[in-house]
This record gives structure tokens, C-alpha cells and sequence, in this order.
């Protein structure tokens, strides 16, 4: 059946963020996807993943950015995961069932995303699949940040420049070696039947070195989903609140069916695309979050050897305090990859 992927606006803003950062038409190239352009003002809301993911190949190509998806993911922070998934990591007492919470509540990120452990003698993988993107091509993009954060959740446990042994991709796709370059120690593998990342057995039992000990009460409710087209269609449409909302026939594309296949299921749910559309005027504009990632300071995650655009990005016109440091730091942290 027919599925509809999202996640959240917050993973694009990085992708948007380097556009910015290096001149980019960014909002055409938004435009061009059939995104929203007004990406820091719902950074909670969810857009199709398809489209995050052919937006982020656009960027890479016309930009001349090898490994975008790395450079994307560098940007990333634990703060930027959704409020529900923070506190189920914050609170857990330890690593194990930190990465329970994570398998639990992942489709707060990406929708259709599973993410599983499996063990390998002394060794543990956390693993993650998007449905509905099989045979997509360019999904290393998407797959560099999902392994990231879950490399953020591991750091919360065992300090801030811990790094995986082997970093997986389900994408046919070979870092650069300017990538590899940020990661001496760690061995990439692709092809693989999903995305994950290494972790020692032992860690398991790591406690939690944040400071918070009382547990969460938030309510133990299922996340998104968009595994039915409709209701993912209903999640998705408050991210172009603010922006020009996409028709029916843009709405069939996203979702890889035809016109008429998407009216029927409208039908079968007792709705029509106007009444959704009606009832998204009704809501008022989000407030802006306070954990959104800034489009405007990413100088110094932009790569070591700056292509012509980045060149340019680096000029003038660019903060001074951000042209210095990244000349300082060369791009790099010398505890770890620089992310």
C-alpha cells in the first residue's frame, strides 16, 4: 500500500542553512521541491521525506557540496529532537533504555522510521529503516543524520566525543575522503539492509550523566504516523501554513499515486482535500521554537577546502567571528569528528 514518509522541518533547516550560508537560491530551490519556505517557523511540523531528501541531491549537485548530508548532520544537536524524545533520553537511567525510548518513540523524527538493536558479539547496533523509501536514491543524506543523532543519544551517556566503530548506511554510497578524514577511527560500510551504528556491549550499562533524576509524566501516547496517506496529508499540511499549500495533483505526486487513487482514499475517509485545507485556515500560526537550529551561524561546520561558493560564502559579507573561527579550527575538532 501506498505510504506517505515525513519528518520533522527541523532535519531540512541544515540543508537550507548551508544554502543560505554560501549565497544558494534557497528558497527557489525550496520552492522547486515543493517545500515550505518558512522553515524555522514550524520546525516541529513534518514535510515528506521524499522531498527533504531530492532537495538536499539538488543542494549537493548545484553547489558543488560533496557529502552534503555529512556537512547537514554536523549542524545536528541533541536539542534538536522533538521535546518527547529529549525527556525520554534525559530520564533514562541508563544507555539501554535510553535506546529503548529511542526504538519507542522514533517516529517522532521520521514517521514510517523503525529503529531496532541487534546484537553482534561484544558489539551492539542500532538500527534504522524508513518504509517507503526503498530503492530511493540519495537516501545516504537522510541516513547521515539518523545515524548521527542516534550518535548523540550515546554521547549522552558516555561524554560528548565518542565516536562508533563502524558507521553503516542501507544507501550504495562511499564517503569522501575529506569525510573520512573527520573520522579516522571509525570504518564505513554501505549497502546494508538498513542504517546503524556500532556500540560497545558495555555500554549498556552507562548512566545518565545528566543531571535530571525525576522520571517524565508526560502521557504515554503513540507518535505520528503516516503509514495511511490521509492522515499523513492531515500531519503534514500545517508546515505550508504559511506558505503556498500544495494542490491535489502535487499532493498525489508526493505520494507516488495518482490523482484519482488519492481522491478515492480522500472519499474512503469521508473527506475532501478542501475540507483539509479548511481546517488548516483555522489554526493559528505556530510559535517560533526556542530549540530550532539558526539558519544564519553555520560557517563553521562548512567543509575544510571551501568550493567557489563556499569561497564566497566566506568573504566579506560573512560574520568575522565565524570566518575566524573556522580558519582556526580548520573545519576540525582534534577529539573527534567536528559535529
Amino acid at each position: 500500500m501506498p505510504i506517505l514518509p515525513l519528518t520533522r522541518c527541523q532535519f531540512i533547516i541544515p540543508f537550507a542553512a548551508i544554502c543560505d550560508a554560501i549565497g544558494a537560491p534557497t528558497e527557489g530551490l525550496l520552492t522547486r521541491f515543493r517545500l515550505p519556505v518558512s522553515l524555522e517557523q514550524t520546525p516541529e511540523h513534518y514535510i515528506p521525506i521524499l522531498q527533504a531528501i531530492r532537495f538536499a541531491e539538488a543542494v549537493q549537485r548545484s553547489q558543488g557540496i560533496p557529502d552534503v548530508g555529512f556537512h547537514a548532520a554536523r549542524l545536528l544537536q541533541f536539542c534538536h529532537l522533538s521535546e518527547k524524545m529529549r525527556a525520554a533520553i534525559r530520564f533514562a537511567p541508563t544507555l539501554f533504555v535510553a535506546l529503548q525510548q529511542l526504538c519507542k518513540w522514533a517516529p517522532l523524527e521520521d514517521t514510517t522510521v523503525s529503529v531496532w538493536l541487534e546484537r553482534d558479539d561484544n558489539h551492539v547496533r542500532v538500527c534504522s529503516k524508513v518504509a517507503g523509501t526503498a530503492k530511493v536514491p540519495n537516501l545516504e543524506h537522510s541516513q547521515w543524520l539518523q545515524n548521527v543523532y542516534v550518535m548523540h543519544v550515546v554521547r549522552h551517556f558516555c561524554g560528548p566525543h565518542w565516536v562508533p566503530a563502524t558507521m553503516a548506511f542501507e544507501a550504495r554510497y562511499e564517503p569522501s575522503r575529506e569525510t573520512r578524514s573527520f573520522w579516522q577511527t571509525t570504518r564505513f560500510i554501505s549497502g546494508q539492509n538498513s542504517s546503524w551504528i556500532e556500540i560497545p556491549a558495555s555500554f549498556l550499562d552507562l548512566p545518565n550523566l545528566a543531571s535530571e533524576t525525576p522520571a517524565p509524566s508526560h502521557k504515554d501516547d503513540a507518535g505520528p504516523s503516516s503509514h495511511e496517506i490521509v492522515s499523513a496529508v492531515k500531519l503534514m499540511l500545517p508546515s505550508y501554513l504559511n506558505d503556498r499549500i500544495p494542490t491535489v495533483a502535487e499532493i498525489a505526486e508526493m505520494a507516488g499515486i495518482s490523482i484519482r487513487s488519492f481522491q478515492r482514499k480522500l472519499s474512503n475517509a469521508g473527506v475532501s482535500y478542501s475540507d483539509l485545507v479548511d481546517g488548516l485556515a483555522l489554526k493559528a500560526p505556530p510559535n517560533f521554537c526556542a530549540t530550532q537550529m539558526p539558519r544564519s551561524s553555520t560557517s563553521l561546520f562548512l567543509p575544510v577546502t571551501p568550493t567557489p561558493r563556499i569561497s564566497l560564502a566566506l568573504s566579506d559579507d560573512f560574520p568575522a567571528l565565524h570566518r575566524a573561527s573556522f580558519v582556526a579550527n580548520g573545519g576540525r575538532n582534534s577529539a573527534g569528528p567536528a559535529i
